[in-house]
């Protein structure tokens, strides 16, 4: 009983130094912070030890159980790995040029009894790549057949893969019209020319940059063309256009031809040609336009002439076809030009100077002096008006004459002394008095 009792007696006297003991262990203030990092670059694990004092601390590879270093020292024959420590507290794992295969857990552990640690994870992301191999190239095929693109791409985490056309154009994809398609393959059923273009395959997975692949689709077919105006009129004289357009993949040849089958080449403009001759060589001008598988031809004719009336034929051939169209030029009577001529009633300008001429003389009912006087001028007065004055007045008012009837004047007495009858008057007074003389 007396051994016992001893026995607890020391046991009570000891638990607060072991309490002491316990207290004055290396404790960790923090986690581990995770780290995430793009591959090829440098990661850091950060590990914070308080009241260290005599312990050591290690950092281990958690999935392999692989020793990477021991307090001072790296132990690890990994050239990429080093260490660092500050103040004998903090105390950090570098990794340059960090690998996919270096993604995991990390962990930091004192070498106390029982051993103490903590752990963090170093996240390994991967921006997106497309495999070549195993992705589409540039694609010809028929109209109408089945076509499939696909579009191969890793990275960390797993790439989005999606297609979309290169100019953002909507196109038709099971029967909706789409701008993106989600997934690794693009597949059209009856492909046809309007899916003819250049594809993107983009992958992306929130780690910049994001990548993409273009994928040229090319679809073949016959040539197909359409005329606006199958019939043309014009006169003699005229320059005339006639137009058509083709489609056709791969690109058509096209020229035009007359009834008699001839083709027409687009004549040139030569110095050295002679007269006559260049005249001829620039009756027709030629003029073709692309635009992707689409083409527009125009067939110019200038100065048409009898001879150029009649059917003209454009043609466009390829490897798998060709086709024609007909367009029929004729001859339509020329417009007649017809001039019309306005003539607008005019004022005689005023007239400045004594030697006035006007009408309100005669209003006044002058006589045949009166008469005389109008065309009587001083040689003074006219001298005066040359010399001083200008003859007319070009900024002075003028009016418009009246529609109406002109007034009647009083005519001058048949006896007046002063009144003298016109010659044709006289000669009508004479006849009758012949006559009354006969009876």
């Amino acid at each position: 009983m007396k051994s016992a009792l001893r026995n607890l007696t020391l046991l009570l006297s000891l638990l607060p130094l072991v309490q002491v003991h316990e207290s004055s262990f290396p404790r960790f203030p923090e986690t581990i912070a995770n780290v995430t990092v793009t591959v090829g670059r440098d990661a850091l694990l950060a590990c914070v030890v308080d009241n260290l004092r005599g312990f050591k601390v290690a950092w281990v590879r958690v999935d392999t159980q692989t020793i990477l270093s021991i307090h001072h020292n790296v132990i690890t024959q990994n050239p990429r790995i080093s260490l660092s420590y500050n103040d004998h507290r903090s105390w950090y794992l570098h990794i340059k040029n960090v690998q996919e295969a270096d993604r995991g857990w990390y962990m930091c552990q004192v070498n106390t009894d029982p051993m103490r640690s903590r752990q963090g994870y170093l996240q390994v992301v991967v921006p997106p790549s497309i495999v070549d191999r195993e992705t589409s190239s540039d694609m010809v095929v028929l109209e109408s057949t089945n076509v499939s693109l696909t579009c191969k791409a890793t990275g960390y985490p797993e790439p989005y893969v999606m297609w979309r056309r290169e100019d953002g154009e909507n196109y038709r994809y099971n029967g909706e019209n789409v701008n993106v398609v989600d997934g690794e393959v693009l597949f059209i059923t009856k492909v046809s020319r309007l899916h003819m273009a250049n594809y993107l395959c983009i992958a992306s997975n929130g780690v910049p940059p994001s990548i993409s692949k273009r994928v040229q689709l090319r679809v073949q077919f016959p040539p197909m063309l359409t005329i606006p105006n199958q019939l043309e009129g014009a006169y003699i004289g005229q320059d005339v256009a006639l137009e058509c357009h083709t489609e056709a993949f791969p690109t058509s040849i096209n020229y035009w031809t007359t009834e008699r089958g001839d083709m027409i080449i687009s004549g040139s403009f030569d110095n050295t040609i002679a007269e006559p001759r260049r005249k001829n060589s620039d009756k027709y001008e030629a003029v073709s336009m692309d635009s992707g598988y689409k083409k527009y031809m125009m067939l110019k004719i200038r100065n048409v002439g009898p001879g150029d009336f009649g059917s003209y034929k454009c043609v466009a051939k390829n490897s798998l076809g060709e086709t024609d169209g007909v367009i029929k030029l004729e001859e339509i009577p020329a417009p007649t030009t017809v001039r019309t001529t306005t003539h607008f009633p005019t004022m005689p300008p005023k007239k400045k100077g004594r030697g006035r001429v006007g009408g309100d003389r005669l209003g006044r009912g002058g006589g045949v002096g009166g008469g005389s006087d109008l065309n009587r001028v001083s040689s003074s007065d006219k001298t005066s008006d040359d010399d001083s004055n200008p003859e007319y007045d070009y900024d002075g008012e003028f009016t418009l004459p009246s529609n109406r009837p002109p007034a009647i004047q009083d005519l001058p007495g048949a006896f007046s002394g002063s009144a003298q009858l016109p010659v044709p008057c006289r000669f009508l007074l004479i006849a009758l008095l012949v006559l009354v003389c006969l009876r």
